[in-house]
């Protein structure tokens, strides 16, 4: 073999080794490259089409518009067959006409047609109370998702701070290694260091903990399996968008646990016109045919028409007194509605303070409080690499910027959960 090629095969050798990592990491590549990533708009627009709770209530809206179709039904007419004015056996017959008659009977309710559409009108009202129902449960999921996904996204940042702090726990580690063979260390210190590192991953592990729960919880409110594996959108910041105002009139249209109390104010209101109308009579006819069973005797006939007297007063103090019953609830629920409306207008403006707030002492942390700690740690540790200081001072500032990292990213968790709550409210 000649120098060129003992040249090209001792360089061959390294490549072979780095051609052989790249294959074994392709998989794992793919699989990175195969895991969606869902932004919090995609996440709350699948569990609106998704979701089977959300489901159930337009079902239940729909049984309700065929209850109302089918109060409009008659009812079955009814058919009897029997004799009339028959006689007992052993009956002394003075004429053939005393033998009575075989009798066919059919009668008919006739429904008074005001009083099936109101009632028609009062089932089918109360769809759109089982509709308000799913907009309110859905404001509930949405809510939940975005702290869902908040709790995921601080985690994340958190897990990012804890491995930028590691690399320097590791580099002093190292450091305190080195010195030690020459007397400059103590070993203590490197077991110092060693525990600081593990505690650091445990607590990182803790928000991997956090990540699963939020994956898992995610997926069952988008109706699909609990590990079904997806990442989110890492670079999303929540943002407070203040409303532009918080009249009475303006949250009503907004919120739906209004609107479903409109809802059922409106179909109690049909049902008082339903039970207004019960003082409308109903209708009956009845058809009898007679075959007489002598021979000298004509078939005969009979036809009845009823009617009903609802206006008689111990019938009509039972729709009377139900009617004023219901006028005093529409009036409670009127008064609870304005009540809901004034405290959720002053709640927001308690939020709205809080927010900004918060806001201000989180950019005070990050802007001032966190890169003093920041320099107070570079000096230290350059202090510390020249042998000026020792570990244990340095661990203290390490220490000291590692918690107020954290402190800064509790703040945003909890300020993102307010403007969840905000968000909540004005049924974003």
């Amino acid at each position: 073999m000649n120098y060129a090629s003992m040249v090209n095969f001792r360089y061959m050798k390294p490549l072979t080794k780095i051609y052989a990592a790249m294959l074994l990491m392709l998989p794992t590549a793919l699989s990175a490259q195969d895991t969606p990533v869902l932004s919090l708009d995609s996440i709350l627009q699948r569990i609106d089409r998704n979701n089977l709770q959300l489901q159930s209530y337009e079902l239940k809206a729909k049984s309700y518009e065929y209850s109302a179709d089918a109060a409009t039904a008659w009812m079955a007419p009814m058919v009897g067959a029997g004799t009339f004015m028959t006689p007992y056996p052993r009956q002394k017959l003075m004429d053939d006409r005393d033998k009575g008659s075989l009798m066919l009977q059919i009668e008919q309710d006739i429904p008074n047609p005001l009083k099936l559409k109101a009632k028609k009108n009062y089932i089918a009202s109360q769809s759109n109370v089982e509709r308000a129902n799913r907009d309110i449960s859905l404001n509930e999921m949405k809510s939940q998702a975005k702290r869902l996904y908040f709790n995921w996204l601080v985690a994340q940042d958190r897990i990012a701070v804890l491995q930028e702090t590691e690399k320097i726990m590791i580099t002093m580690k190292k450091i305190e290694e080195v010195r030690y063979p020459y007397n400059q260390s103590l070993l203590g210190n490197v077991y110092k260091a060693d525990a600081k590192i593990e505690e650091n991953r445990n607590m990182a592990r803790m928000q991997t903990g956090t990540i699963a729960k939020a994956r898992s919880w995610l997926n069952s409110l988008m109706n699909a399996p609990g590990n079904t594996p997806f990442e989110i959108d890492s670079t999303y910041q929540p943002v407070f968008n203040q409303a532009a105002t918080y009249d009475t009139a303006s949250l009503a249209a907004l919120r739906k646990d209004v609107f479903k109390m409109n809802a059922g104010i409106r179909s109690m209101q049909l049902e008082i016109e339903s039970m207004k109308l019960e003082r409308k009579p109903d209708f009956r006819i009845r058809f009898d045919h007679m075959s007489p069973l002598g021979k000298m005797m004509p078939q005969a006939f009979s036809v009845m028409g009823m009617i009903s007297i609802p206006i008689a007063p111990w019938s009509s103090k039972m729709y009377k007194s139900e009617i004023k019953a219901m006028q005093y609830n529409i009036q409670s629920m009127e008064k609870e509605r304005a009540a809901m409306l004034q405290e959720t207008q002053g709640m927001l403006y308690g939020m709205q303070y809080e927010i900004q707030t918060m806001q201000k002492r989180i950019d005070g942390m990050e802007h001032s409080i966190i890169p003093a700690l920041k320099r107070t740690m570079d000096a230290n540790f350059l202090a510390y690499q020249e042998n000026k200081m020792n570990l244990s001072n340095v661990i203290d500032s390490w220490e000291a910027l590692t918690m107020m990292q954290m402190n800064v990213l509790d703040e945003k968790l909890k300020l993102y959960e307010m403007i969840v709550d905000y968000e909540k409210q004005l049924y974003r």
